[in-house]
């Protein structure tokens, strides 16, 4: 019998100019969406990571034999002056 196992990946939510919600995985590269609202995004992304998994199958067996995952480090904001 086969045992199922959770998969987590960090997601980048971003609000574009237009008032759009991005959502991305960078760990799955072109893996994004986006949406009008925060619960949007979050559907929407969750079957965007299903898809790519599904599509991918080295991918999905490397992620699940995989027990290190990229540890979340924080976001900053840097500012360059001098540019118009």
């Amino acid at each position: 019998m086969k045992t199922s196992k959770d998969l987590q990946f960090k997601v980048l939510i971003e609000q574009d100019e237009n008032g759009l919600y991005v959502a991305s995985v960078p760990e799955l590269p072109g893996c994004y969406t986006q949406g009008k609202t925060l619960e949007q995004v979050r559907r929407r992304i969750k079957e965007a990571i299903e898809l790519v998994l599904e599509a991918d199958e080295d991918l999905k067996k490397e992620k699940i034999q995989s027990s290190k995952s990229p540890q979340f480090f924080g976001i900053e904001e840097v500012t360059i002056r001098g540019y118009a």
